[in-house]
């Protein structure tokens, strides 16, 4: 029998990842927006992408959704982000 544990591994701190800079502004930038599949996460997003367009000028919006919100994002989805997003905005649903 194999019995898996959901509790993840903590990083230790050589493990630490550096946070990159911030962006002075959003101007220009394209977003990438992550729904996780939940109930109302695609409103969420919606008014997030609303909310940049008349607010940050952003140059474009990339929307991926996952299948499920149990299953991480397949990796040509967050390859595909990676490659066109300045930056991802990931949110829940509910």
């Amino acid at each position: 029998m194999i019995v898996l544990s959901p509790e993840g591994k903590a990083r230790t701190s050589s493990e630490r990842i550096a946070a990159l800079p911030r962006f002075a502004d959003l101007n220009g930038k394209t977003v990438g927006l992550l729904d996780n599949s939940k109930p109302n996460n695609d409103m969420l997003q919606a008014r997030f992408e609303q909310l940049l367009r008349q607010n940050c000028d952003v140059a474009g919006v990339v929307r991926r959704r996952k299948l499920t919100a149990q299953q991480g994002a397949p990796k040509a989805y967050l390859d595909d982000l990676a490659a066109h997003a300045d930056f991802v905005i990931s949110g829940l649903g509910d």
